[in-house]
């Protein structure tokens, strides 16, 4: 695991994220949504943020859903053989975990047990990312393997960050190995995948022991803040997972971040300031940059590309990073 002690570090960063849909005919008639806005909050700072659709959507609307991730419906009603989305962020990330104590966190087993049902008795938010979601279906085997990182009476942040490593360790990254709807079953059995597949997988073992556990849907910089080697999962948007840590040193405990610990099983890092949060969800189907449905139109291709740069006098040449792969596809 990579982790900086010390004074938090800060970054100013832009992100030009466009997906281009080219379709063999006509569309009369879609219907999309967007979790294309970074999340804003005390440690991630959204200075600026453009959204240009192209053709111009008849209808379009912007809310919060219930996870508090900005998203945006917008219909489009005309003809169309072509479609293209291009969203341009401007954010202050500060790191949130420099002064992180994984030894000092609560033992696992009574968070578990908070979460657990009592007639009558509170409820606890974190509970729905402890259950089973589409993408992270329970499986006995990852209990099996994260069984040994969460031995009895063990503090849950350091206990989280041993299975991040091994998960780094036992599965090897490979772009394109999988498609979105690779089973999670699968990529176990091959131990290949991508960004969003480690998440998942971090998110099944834990959540099999009743742990809650976020999928985070976002960018980091190829090289990051700190100069250290580059970074894989940097082609397109990215993935990693929030464990829940509360009363942990170190992990925020105010703001709707509180209680959540950030962790880059694809990366073996506690993420820092290269890392931009677009929006939390259960799994990668809460939180999809971009989806829709469409009549008409054929067969289409799709192309991604994404651009990340630091701001600032120190600012590195502009990082151009492209993908021909789907939006929704692999992170």
């Amino acid at each position: 695991m990579r982790h900086q002690p010390g004074p938090p570090a800060t970054s100013e960063l832009e992100v030009v994220h466009e997906t281009r849909y080219a379709y063999a005919a006509p569309v009369s008639l879609a219907h999309h949504l967007a979790h294309l806005r970074p999340l804003d909050d005390a440690h991630q700072r959204l200075q600026a943020f453009a959204l240009e659709i192209d053709p111009p959507p008849g209808h379009s609307r912007d809310g919060v859903d219930a996870l508090g991730n900005a998203e945006c419906h917008f219909s489009l009603s005309q003809p169309h053989r072509a479609l293209r989305v291009r969203a341009r962020s401007r954010c202050t990330v500060v790191e949130r975990y420099a002064a992180l104590q994984p030894e000092a966190a609560p033992a696992w087993e009574p968070l578990a047990a908070r979460l657990r049902y009592v007639a009558r008795g509170p409820f606890e938010p974190a509970t729905e990312f402890a259950q089973p979601s589409p993408y992270v279906p329970r499986l006995r085997e990852l209990r099996d393997y994260a069984t040994p990182s969460f031995t009895p009476g063990r503090p849950v942040a350091a206990a989280a960050i041993e299975l991040m490593h091994r998960v780094h360790a036992d599965f090897r990254y490979q772009s394109q190995a999988t498609a979105v709807d690779t089973p999670l079953a699968e990529v176990w059995a091959t131990r290949v995948g991508v960004c969003q597949d480690f998440a998942h997988l971090m998110a099944g073992a834990m959540r099999m022991l009743g742990l809650p556990v976020r999928y985070v849907s976002g960018y980091l910089l190829t090289r990051p803040a700190d100069g250290g080697p580059a970074l894989q999962g940097a082609d397109a948007s990215h993935a990693w997972v929030q464990v829940w840590c509360p009363g942990t040193p170190g992990v925020p405990h105010e703001g709707p971040g509180a209680g959540w610990l950030d962790l880059d099983p694809t990366n073996d890092l506690v993420p820092g300031s290269a890392h931009l949060r677009l929006a939390v969800g259960r799994d990668f189907g809460d939180v999809t940059p971009l989806r829709g449905v469409i009549r008409g139109g054929g067969a289409h291709t799709l192309r991604v590309a994404v651009s990340t740069r630091r701001l600032g006098p120190a600012a590195p040449e502009r990082e151009l990073l492209e993908g021909g792969q789907p939006e929704i596809a692999n992170p």
